[in-house]
C-alpha cells in the first residue's frame, strides 16, 4: 500500500513540476505572444486604469484624466482643447493617439524606463508607474494671438524664437477640440466620421503638415542667394531688370503687380514685392546655388521632427531656367510650411544661423523632477552674417515704408515680407496670403520672435487678398503678445 502511496505523490509531485514550467512558459517565454493578442485588455486596463500625465503651457496644466468608473477608467479631457490640438493631438482609447500625446507617449502613459525606479520589479508585478509630464516651449500668449487672428478662417501660424529654436506658438485653423475622440463609446466614433468628412478638415495639423506655395515671402530666400553669391552688390544698385520679363526660353511674359518694377533696386523691389526683379535674380544666381540656399535654410529636408515630424518644404532641384524664375518667386514647384517660413524669418533675425525648432522643453516626474530636457539644437548657417543684416534692413523697409505697414508695433523694430501665393490648375485657385516676419523690443539686445502666418480665405475678394492686409495684422497680434509677455 505505501509503494503505491509513493507513487502517487511521484506522480502528483510531477504534475505540480509540469504546472510549474507551463506557468513561467506561459508568464516568461510566451508573454509577449498573449501580450500581443488583440483578444487581451490586459493591457489597455492597465494603461487606462490610472490618470495619464499632462502636458503643460505657460506653467498651466491643458490636459487632464476623467475617472469614468468604467473598466476602461480614465478618459483624456482638455482644457481650451481646439486652442492648443494642434500641439497635443488627441489620446484616444479607440483611435490612439497623434502629435504630442503620441510622440510622448512613453512619458505621459508612465511605459518609458525613466520612470520607472525598479524596472525589474515593475516587469514583475505588471505596474505602471505614474506618468510624467511634458513641458512645452510654447507662449500661451501668442498661441492664443493666433487663435483668435485666424478666428472663422482657414490657415496657420508658426513663431519661433530665433536664437534657440523654441517654438512660441503653432496653431492651425480651423481647429477641433481632441476630447471628443477620448473616449470609446458611440459619441467617440460618432465625432471621429464627422471629423473626417468635414470639407475644411479640422484635424490636418496646417501649420507642420501642409505645404503650400510661399509666393513671394520666398524672395527673402532668392535675395539671400544672390546676395552670398555676389550677383548683387548693393541694395541701391539698378538690378537691370526688364518689366515685362521674359521667361527665358519662352515667349511667357512675367509682369508685377505694382508700378515701377523696371530696372529697380533690390531695396525697391523687396519693398514692393517685383516679380520680374526676382525672377532674373533667381536665374542669375543659377539653379546650383538657389537650391544650395534654399536647402541651407532647411528645403528639402525630410527628418525635421519638432519632435512630431514636419512635412519636408521643397525647392525642385531638376528646374530649367524658365521653373527657376518661378520657383525663385515662390511658384512653380516651391512649397513650404508655415513652421519653415518662421525658420527662414528666423535666421534673418538671428545672423544668418538656422536654430532647428523644437517643441518640449523638459520632461518631468509627477513630481516635477526632471526626466530629461531639451534645449537648442546646433545651429546651421543659411546665409552671410553680412547677408542677414542687409535682408534685416530690406525687411524693416517693407513695413516701415511698403506693404508691410499692418504689422507695425510702436516701441519695437520690426521686419517682414508680404506675399500672396498663386494656385491651383493656371492660378485659379484663390490666392493664399502670406507674411513672415520678425520682431525685437527697444530695449531687447536681440529679436526675440519670428513669425510665418498664412491664410486661406476663399470668401474674400480675389483683388482684396494680400500678406499685408490679411496676414498682417495676425503676425503683428502674435508678436505683441510675445514682446510683452
Amino acid at each position: 500500500m505505501s509503494r503505491h502511496i509513493r507513487h502517487a505523490g511521484v506522480f502528483c509531485a510531477l504534475l505540480l513540476v509540469a504546472l510549474l514550467v507551463n506557468a513561467a512558459r506561459v508568464q516568461f517565454v510566451r508573454s509577449s505572444s498573449y501580450d500581443d493578442n488583440p483578444a487581451n485588455r490586459r493591457a489597455s486596463i492597465v494603461r487606462y486604469g490610472q490618470p495619464r500625465g499632462d502636458i503643460l503651457i505657460g506653467g498651466e496644466r491643458v490636459t487632464g484624466s476623467r475617472d469614468t468608473g468604467e473598466q476602461l477608467r480614465y478618459e483624456r479631457s482638455y482644457a481650451d482643447g481646439p486652442l492648443y490640438a494642434a500641439v497635443t493631438g488627441f489620446a484616444s482609447q479607440v483611435y490612439g493617439t497623434t502629435l504630442l500625446e503620441h510622440t510622448e507617449d512613453g512619458v505621459l502613459s508612465g511605459t518609458d524606463p525613466l520612470l520607472a525606479p525598479f524596472p525589474l520589479w515593475t516587469d514583475v508585478t505588471r505596474a505602471l508607474p505614474a506618468g510624467g509630464d511634458v513641458v512645452t516651449t510654447l507662449d500661451a500668449g501668442a498661441q492664443r494671438a493666433a487663435y483668435q487672428g485666424l478666428a472663422g478662417r482657414k490657415g496657420a501660424v508658426a513663431a519661433v524664437e530665433p536664437s534657440t529654436g523654441r517654438i512660441l506658438a503653432l496653431f492651425s485653423a480651423p481647429s477641433y477640440d481632441p476630447a471628443v475622440l477620448s473616449g470609446n463609446g458611440p459619441a467617440a466614433k460618432e465625432a471621429w466620421a464627422r471629423l473626417n468628412a468635414d470639407p475644411d478638415r479640422p484635424m490636418l495639423n496646417r501649420a507642420v503638415r501642409q505645404t503650400y506655395p510661399p509666393g513671394s515671402t520666398f524672395k527673402v530666400v532668392t535675395a539671400a542667394a544672390a546676395l552670398d553669391a555676389g550677383v548683387i552688390g548693393s541694395l541701391d544698385t539698378p538690378t537691370d531688370s526688364p518689366d515685362p520679363y521674359t521667361l527665358p526660353g519662352t515667349r511667357t511674359h512675367l509682369a508685377n503687380a505694382s508700378d515701377g518694377c523696371e530696372d529697380a533696386t533690390l531695396r525697391d523691389a523687396f519693398m514692393w514685392s517685383c516679380n520680374t526683379v526676382f525672377a532674373k535674380l533667381g536665374v542669375d544666381v543659377g539653379l546650383r546655388d538657389m537650391a544650395a540656399t534654399a536647402e541651407a535654410f532647411g528645403f528639402n529636408a525630410t527628418d525635421l521632427r519638432v519632435p512630431f515630424s514636419v512635412a519636408p518644404s521643397t525647392f525642385d532641384t531638376s528646374l530649367d531656367r524658365a521653373q527657376l524664375a518661378l520657383s525663385s518667386i515662390g511658384q512653380y514647384n516651391t512649397r513650404a510650411t508655415p513652421l519653415q517660413m518662421a525658420m527662414v524669418a528666423a535666421a534673418v533675425a538671428n545672423g544668418g544661423q538656422v536654430r532647428p525648432p523644437y517643441l518640449v522643453e523638459r520632461t518631468t516626474r509627477r513630481g516635477g523632477t526632471t526626466l530629461a530636457a531639451a534645449g537648442p539644437r546646433p545651429a546651421r548657417q543659411a546665409m552671410y552674417p553680412s547677408t542677414a543684416r542687409r535682408l534685416r534692413q530690406l525687411m524693416t523697409d517693407v513695413v516701415r515704408r511698403g506693404t508691410g505697414g499692418n504689422a507695425a508695433i510702436p516701441g519695437a523694430t520690426v521686419g517682414g515680407k508680404t506675399g500672396t501665393a498663386q494656385h491651383g490648375i493656371g492660378n485659379a485657385g484663390t490666392p493664399y496670403a502670406w507674411f513672415v516676419s520678425w520682431a525685437q523690443g527697444d530695449r531687447d539686445p536681440e529679436p526675440k520672435v519670428a513669425v510665418a502666418v498664412v491664410v486661406e480665405d476663399s470668401a474674400a475678394n480675389r483683388r482684396d487678398i494680400t500678406g499685408g492686409g490679411l496676414a498682417a495684422p495676425i503676425a503683428r497680434a502674435v508678436m505683441e503678445a510675445v514682446l510683452t509677455s
